[in-house]
């Protein structure tokens, strides 16, 4: 959407008092895109970044890999069958976090209330308008064009009055796209989509949902809060709020990370040590991929482990010092899995996180509005 008819149009509840206003930009396909950018050979082809090795995963996959069904947390062997013409480029994420500071920087000129999310993605609460540009979607459409000329790569961006709609918006126009969901559209939006667009909702929570007979927000408005609680248990008030666009969050700047992780939930429950340890390989190279694009540091590994009677275990190991690298991680990761061979009985899911982190800044909240602005 975008911002030809500046603020005319202008409703009563784009002036209200307190109404936030928040932006999410979301580089595009950001890690295959930089090595595109770089290697003018590759460009139009299908590019995954991660290894080609049996036990390697995709960290990220182009726009034109992603046609043939290929995703970043896939295993690199499935993704060869899918496309056996992929291009496979090893991370640099020393050039990465590069291109992310100049980014961020681009951020900074708007707004000091900037919370990233990873080295390719953040919000902007754009409440104070700094600069007087006078529309959140404006200031959105100047940042985007920005990282263009800047760094030569694309970004999608979400403009709306709370984080949650703010990053649904972000994805709608994917790539290279701009989406405006204004103060009073929130519940259409949300209850239009499939519920599998919702952050929290997986493969598996969209099976159970469809089970119950609900595909899209709409069909998840029409439940009541205590038909959620019976079937969804704490993610419940979550999706109460989210079906009807309600996010009380606000932008935190210099927020402390308190971990990093990745976990999956397996199609078919597994026991056997080589199946377990070919699984546990996977997740540490998607949790890797995760403590990498968030620049974290960290002294405690920790492996959470859900049995099929859904009992929960985790097991952790601290180290004096932060963890070294990839090899270090990997190798306290096996260590704690070969430890609690063999399992009393087979898991459903297994997770990694990485904790004890390098301590942050005091969390920034954003400032007072000194000038309200239209979202127009």
């Amino acid at each position: 959407m975008d911002d030809s008819h500046g603020d005319q149009g202008q409703s009563e509840d784009d002036r209200a008092p307190g109404l936030r206003k928040i932006i999410h930009v979301d580089m595009d396909a950001f890690y295959a895109s930089v090595e595109q950018r770089d290697d003018p050979s590759i460009r139009g082809l299908p590019v995954a970044v991660g290894g080609a090795s049996a036990r390697s995963v995709v960290a990220a996959a182009s726009y034109e890999a992603r046609t043939f069904g290929v995703r970043s947390a896939m295993p690199s062997a499935r993704a060869l069958q899918l496309c056996p013409n992929l291009v496979f480029r090893p991370p640099r994420f020393d050039v990465y976090r590069a291109v992310s500071e100049q980014i961020r920087a681009i951020f900074r000129d708007y707004t000091p209330h900037v919370e990233p999310l990873a080295l390719d993605e953040a919000y902007l609460d754009v409440t104070a308008d700094l600069r007087g540009i006078g529309s959140a979607t404006r200031i959105a459409e100047l940042i985007r064009q920005r990282i263009k000329a800047e760094t030569g790569l694309t970004a999608s961006a979400g403009v709306s009055y709370n984080k949650f709609l703010a990053k649904l918006a972000s994805d709608q126009n994917k790539p290279d796209g701009l989406c405006l969901i204004r103060p009073g559209e929130g519940a259409c939006f949300v209850q239009a989509l499939p519920v599998r667009r919702f952050h929290g909702v997986g493969p598996r929570g969209n099976e159970k949902m469809a089970k119950l007979g609900i595909a899209t927000g709409a069909d998840l408005a029409a439940k009541d809060i205590a038909f959620l609680r019976e079937h969804f248990g704490a993610l419940a008030d979550y999706l109460y709020r989210a079906v009807r666009g309600i996010d009380l969050r606000p932008v935190q700047a210099n927020r402390p990370r308190k971990s990093v992780g990745a976990e999956r939930t397996f199609t078919e429950d597994i026991s056997s040590g080589p199946a377990l340890r070919e699984t546990l390989e996977r997740i540490i190279a998607i949790t890797w991929d995760r403590i990498e694009r968030s620049e974290a540091r960290g002294r405690t590994i920790t492996l959470k482990m859900r049995f099929a009677d859904f009992a929960l275990a985790t097991r952790s190991r601290s180290l004096p010092q932060f963890v070294g690298g990839r090899e270090e991680f990997s190798a306290i990761a096996r260590a704690i899995l070969d430890e609690q061979l063999p399992l009393p009985q087979p898991i459903r899911l297994m997770g990694l996180t990485l904790s004890s982190l390098e301590g942050g800044e005091p969390i920034a909240s954003p400032g007072r509005d000194t000038a309200q602005l239209s979202l127009l």
